[in-house]
């Protein structure tokens, strides 16, 4: 525990020299009042705090009681008994003991100067002003070279020694600390063991410097001892955290769980966590991943209080400070939620309750982002959009209950890259939407979006993810910024239609770079319209780009499929009549055709029906469909040639 200087009278002198040579009453803790104050204990009252910054402080407007010139002495002894702690308190304030880690929070002997308690210039304005992730400005490229040396130092003899070491690189405080943070983060493992053999652990930094693992007291001692042998002020701190097992909305109670520290810089103090900066543990708590993070290097305290409620909330280095109601009930963003340029979320709040059996989650981001989500207990129907500036998605859950939801992302550009989770909800489903139920090949996000648009398609005619249709019919269009070839596919939740028989319920048209879609459902309900896309070039398979959600609720639809295309049919081609694929038997049926660059046109059935070119450019035509099962419309390319090419494909309805 960290002390303030001042002049002891006679009384607290002989208590000390009492304890230090009497072993067995080391570990009372004894008041003795003092009639004068302190220059120490004024100056920090000039601050505006009182007390020495280390679990007793208390700012001014928070004193209780009645003004009081009297002090109080607190002193207590170390667990190993080798120092005396004297403590000056006003008789006004509420002095509390430290508690303790098992680590101990004594400075180390050879420290020449200790640590002044944070004051006014150290806060920071919360909440979060969304400008900066840290509380000191630095580019991480003038790391690089001093990280690739810190991380490739091999575990020395002694503390001193590897501190020597690292130094060899570093010249300013910052530089100092740089070090020693990315040492520890790249060496240290969490000891999964060891978390539940505390008692037979040692957390002296000598032993986990040499065993190479510890937990949060171990890394938080090393660390403190590492900049002290530096010239760098730092402190332990202790307090709650939201880790590994923590449940959105859990109130803390009883003894503090975690340990990080702070460091003075730039006459400033900053936060770290090299414990969290070092990598993570799986779910079964049985496993852990070397996996850096920066965040935790000297993070802006509005968002390090997002996770870490130290015991004395001047550590909060905040102005307000939160209070442990606030925290607990706080939103917990991931670290990954503002390392990958997230800004907000809504709701703001961990927990979250259906309406009518529906929720919505909205995330801001300052680029554009992809969004996955899980939603554990409970099957669910749900509509992601993308925007370039976040996502939005509603979500119907198909079960009552509570419910965790998991959202992840990833940055727009990477492919490689894995979905991360940015952020957490505690679900609370009262009732069950019934009447919502979408195809389950409806993939998310739904909808046109900067992604698609990326992958070539512009201008959609259709802009939301919903298509609505009251007769079964509907025509959508898009520019095409990129040489592609394009397909779609219709997919229905309610009844399983063959691959072939969906994909001819869409009649696709392409004029120059605009490619049409004519959409005949073959009945009512809910569909998945699904586009894919590859360069015209490339031989391969066709990639998934994006979907809409098509609704009709108009029971009496049912259209039958469009005829058959062959690979002859392309771009440029138009059919405007017959629209359906089965033609009624013994008619006499119209044709109508956009065709270009051809010399000739028929239509076969029993006999041979030419088409003419009409003067608006269609060619048109009839033919009898009596005696014929199906029925050919017919191209010839180039009139010196002999062979003609099958275009199009109708069957006729039996007679």
């Amino acid at each position: 525990m960290g002390t303030m200087e001042f002049q002891k009278d006679p009384s607290a002198v002989a208590l000390e020299m009492l304890l230090i040579v009497q072993p067995e009453k080391r570990k009372m803790v004894q008041r003795l009042q003092m009639d004068r104050q302190t220059e120490s204990h004024a100056s920090h009252q000039s601050e505006g705090f009182r007390g020495d910054g280390n679990g007793n402080n208390k700012l001014g407007n928070e004193l209780h009681g009645h003004a009081a010139q009297m002090q109080q002495v607190i002193t207590s002894c170390s667990a190993q008994g080798t120092h005396v702690t004297v403590e000056v308190h006003a008789r006004n304030s509420t002095p509390q003991l430290f508690k303790k880690l098992s680590f101990g929070k004594g400075f180390p002997e050879n420290r020449k100067r200790r640590p002044r308690p944070p004051g006014l210039k150290d806060q920071h304005a919360y909440p979060w002003d969304k400008s900066c992730l840290k509380s000191i400005p630095f580019n991480l490229k003038d790391f690089e070279k001093l990280d690739a040396y810190a991380t490739k130092v091999t575990a020395k003899s002694t503390v001193e020694e590897l501190v020597k070491t690292l130094l060899r690189v570093a010249r300013t405080d910052l530089e100092k600390v740089r070090a020693i943070w990315t040492w520890i983060c790249h060496h240290i493992e969490y000891d999964i063991v060891g978390f539940f053999n505390k008692d037979q652990q040692s957390f002296k930094p000598k032993d986990v410097l040499q065993s190479g693992k510890s937990i949060c007291e171990g890394y938080a001692g090393l660390f403190e001892q590492m900049c002290s042998i530096a010239g760098v002020q730092c402190m332990n701190l202790s307090g709650y955290s939201k880790g590994h097992g923590y449940r959105a909305g859990e109130t803390f109670t009883g003894e503090y769980d975690h340990a990080w520290n702070a460091v003075y810089l730039d006459g400033r103090w900053h936060l770290v966590d090299s414990t969290w900066g070092s990598g993570s543990i799986d779910d079964c708590f049985s496993k852990f991943t070397f996996r850096y993070n920066e965040f935790y290097f000297l993070t802006h305290p509005a968002l390090f209080i997002n996770n870490h409620f130290p015991d004395n909330s001047n550590w909060q280095l905040l102005k307000p400070a939160v209070t442990l109601k606030q925290f607990e009930s706080n939103m917990l963003y991931k670290s990954d939620f503002y390392m990958m340029g997230l800004l907000a979320a809504h709701p703001e709040t961990p927990i979250i309750q259906t309406v009518n059996g529906k929720v919505v989650v909205a995330v801001e981001t300052r680029l554009p982002m992809l969004f996955m989500f899980e939603l554990k207990g409970a099957k669910e129907y749900s509509l992601m959009t993308l925007k370039r500036n976040g996502m939005n998605l509603e979500l119907y859950p198909q079960k009552t209950g509570t419910h965790k939801l998991q959202i992840y992302a990833k940055p727009s550009k990477g492919s490689d890259e894995v979905y991360n989770c940015v952020i957490e909800y505690t679900l609370e489903c009262s009732s069950v939407d019934r009447n919502v139920c979408f195809p389950k090949e409806l993939h998310q996000p739904v909808g046109p979006s900067w992604f698609s648009e990326r992958q070539g398609f512009l201008k959609p005619s259709q802009k939301g993810p919903i298509i609505h249709t009251s007769d079964g019919r509907y025509d959508l269009s898009f520019i095409l910024s990129k040489d592609l070839s394009v397909l779609a596919s219709l997919h229905s939740g309610n009844v399983s239609l063959s691959e072939d028989t969906t994909r001819r319920h869409i009649l696709q048209a392409c004029q120059g770079n605009q490619v049409d879609f004519k959409v005949h459902l073959p009945h009512a309900g809910n569909f998945a319209f699904k586009i894919f896309a590859k360069k015209k070039s490339d031989p391969g398979n066709y990639n998934y780009v994006f979907n809409y959600l098509i609704c009709c609720p108009n029971t009496k639809v049912k259209w039958p499929v469009f005829p058959q295309t062959y690979s002859k049919w392309v771009e440029g081609y138009e059919l405007v009549e017959p629209l359906a694929g089965l033609l009624p038997a013994d008619r006499n049926v119209k044709f109508k055709l956009k065709l270009h660059s051809i010399a000739k046109a028929f239509v076969q059935c029993e006999k041979i029906c030419p088409l003419s070119l009409s003067k608006d450019g269609y060619w048109e035509g009839s033919c009898s469909t009596s005696g014929c099962t199906e029925v050919y419309v017919m191209v010839l390319e180039n009139a010196n040639h002999k062979f003609y090419s099958h275009i199009l494909k109708y069957e006729v309805e039996p007679q």
